[in-house]
């Protein structure tokens, strides 16, 4: 029985980074036709952290970056969470608009809406992967949207996550267009009875 991501082993790990393969697939074709642009993308890492060591994957707690964060309800419960860096999140929004990919400035109210449609076909193209393999029924929240500190935007999930367990799954993910590189980190925490939901739905345990 998988009661969470501590327990387990290398099978269910390769299973996780095949939906992770699947729904970065599902995500680029989705990216490539919101900016109506060639998207290419490299192959997913997929690792468990500890919640004290994410920030670190960003090069630190107090690098700058934008986290967009979805309840998700139905036959799987818990939260999925996508963080850009600032810069990287600016870059999406330059292509998306239009403009030049280096430009930098203040988010306006537009880009914001418009990070957070990205934020939402990214992560729904995750789910989606996901609820295609399992046949399970998986529903998102409407994103919720922070622009801070990776420290800062990540201690407000771990209180609500902490009570599910101190282990996350994580799958980064890097888009490529043109010479301009995307990297996305996405965190799925699933509660405590949902692993063993998710491994039985993909026949892994029986």
């Amino acid at each position: 029985m998988v009661k969470g991501v501590d327990d387990l082993n290398s099978l269910h790990l390769d299973v996780l980074r095949e939906i992770g393969n699947i729904g970065a697939g599902n995500a680029v074709t989705a990216l490539a036709k919101l900016l109506n642009r060639k998207v290419d993308m490299d192959v997913p890492m997929v690792k468990i952290f500890k919640f004290n060591e994410l920030s670190e994957t960003f090069g630190g707690a107090e690098l700058p970056v934008v986290g967009i964060l979805l309840k998700v309800s139905g036959d799987l419960t818990g939260y999925i969470m996508y963080i850009l860096e600032r810069d990287a999140a600016s870059t999406l929004v330059n292509m998306l608009m239009g403009r030049p990919l280096y430009e930098m400035s203040e988010f306006s109210e537009m880009d914001i809406s418009a990070l957070k449609e990205i934020g939402n076909i990214l992560t729904g193209s995750y789910l989606s992967a996901l609820s295609g393999l399992t046949n399970l029924k998986i529903v998102s929240s409407f994103p919720d949207l922070a622009i801070d500190m990776a420290g800062a935007i990540l201690s407000v999930p771990a209180i609500e996550f902490g009570k599910v367990g101190d282990t996350v799954l994580y799958i980064e993910t890097q888009f490529v267009e043109g010479e301009k590189k995307v990297v996305g980190d996405f965190f799925l925490v699933p509660d405590y009875d949902t692993y063993d939901i998710l491994m039985k739905a993909l026949g892994v345990i029986g």
